[in-house]
């Protein structure tokens, strides 16, 4: 499989980003042609979307905060995973200017069943992109901040050359900005976990996503035991990385199933875990088994630190990006608390 050329349309040091689900045809009779957003879900049956508890209930976003961050994304022609993913507090993220951006295009080659993020071929590789994320980062002002990106199957490195370029451009930029990258599988991509480990992000998260046992149904073009060996030699080629790693629960898991992710990333050396509920993007997408109650999270985080992790985020709301910054903090801490208590 070749890499595509890393070339990008337009001129400036700003280019208008290409969208490729607008990139479309004509019917015949002059008429544009859009291609659906999840063309490889189009056959799939409606499944109504139940009405969410009282818990799962946002405000809609509208601070001037979260308009200036919107704002400062669209200059920068950057996307965000934020809004890819809609993400349920995107409103309360961005008010603090808390924004995760999501590199390498906003198409993803995979096609997991419950993810929003479009679905078809790829954009073009942008050059320009590590380093206006790195402006984002500066404009922002952001302690810490979170990179992640779309599967890209088709790239011989998986994507992983882009991340550290983007993890090189913000250090130079925000120098004291620490840095959370949430990475693809790199599935047979040889070579690509060590060239983003090498560039030295503080925190490498990759998430499971869900048990085993439903691997098929919810992330067919995955592997768990591949992504559970990235995570083990993240940590193994650098002891001194955070690892992290995210499941939903509501998809038809068992407990029991849960428990013994657990078990299997700490197996791993996984160092922080969040658990949070899935929400059906649309009636087209995996249907929501149950809604999981705020007291079943909290079972969950209480298990989850008796296993070892050294932070543990659990709750209807938990999202992978969401708290990042307060989150590596409290990991900083944690993890200086275990060693004195060893020493």
């Amino acid at each position: 499989m070749s890499t595509p050329s890393s070339s990008w349309p337009g001129s400036g040091p700003h280019p208008a980003p290409v969208d490729a689900r607008i990139q479309s045809g004509h019917d015949g009779e002059g008429r544009i042609v859009v291609p659906p957003r999840h063309p490889e879900k189009a056959r799939n049956s409606d499944t109504p979307i139940p009405r969410k508890p009282d818990w799962l209930r946002v405000k809609a976003p509208g601070s001037p905060e979260y308009h200036a961050t919107r704002r400062l994304m669209r200059e920068l022609a950057l996307n965000t995973v934020c809004e890819e993913a809609a993400c349920p507090n995107i409103g309360e993220c961005w008010k603090q200017k808390h924004a995760t951006v999501m590199i390498l295009g906003r198409v993803c080659t995979r096609a997991c069943t419950f993810c929003n993020v479009a679905t078809g071929r790829p954009d073009l590789l942008d050059p320009h992109e590590p380093q206006r994320v790195a402006e984002a980062v500066a404009a922002l002002g952001l302690s810490h901040v979170v990179v992640t990106s779309v599967d890209r199957d088709d790239l011989d490195d998986g994507g992983a050359g882009h991340f550290a370029q983007t993890i090189r451009a913000i250090r130079t930029a925000a120098p004291r900005t620490t840095i959370e990258v949430l990475t693809p599988d790199f599935l047979r991509k040889e070579a690509a976990l060590e060239a983003v480990v090498a560039a030295k992000p503080d925190v490498f998260s990759h998430n499971l996503e869900t048990v085993p046992r439903l691997y098929a149904e919810v992330r067919p073009g995955a592997r768990y035991f591949n992504s559970l060996r990235l995570l083990d030699r993240a940590k193994r080629l650098d002891p001194a990385l955070f690892t992290k790693s995210g499941i939903m629960v509501g998809l038809g898991e068992e407990k029991t199933e849960v428990l013994q992710v657990m078990d299997d990333l700490r197996s791993a050396d996984v160092d922080f875990l969040t658990i949070g509920q899935y929400l059906q993007p649309t009636r087209k997408h995996h249907p929501i088994a149950r809604f999981v109650t705020p007291d079943e999270f909290r079972g969950y985080a209480s298990f989850a630190s008796g296993k070892g992790f050294l932070l543990v985020s659990a709750s209807p709301l938990t999202r992978s990006s969401h708290h990042a910054g307060e989150d590596f903090a409290r990991l900083r801490t944690a993890r200086a608390s275990r060693l004195a208590a060893y020493a």
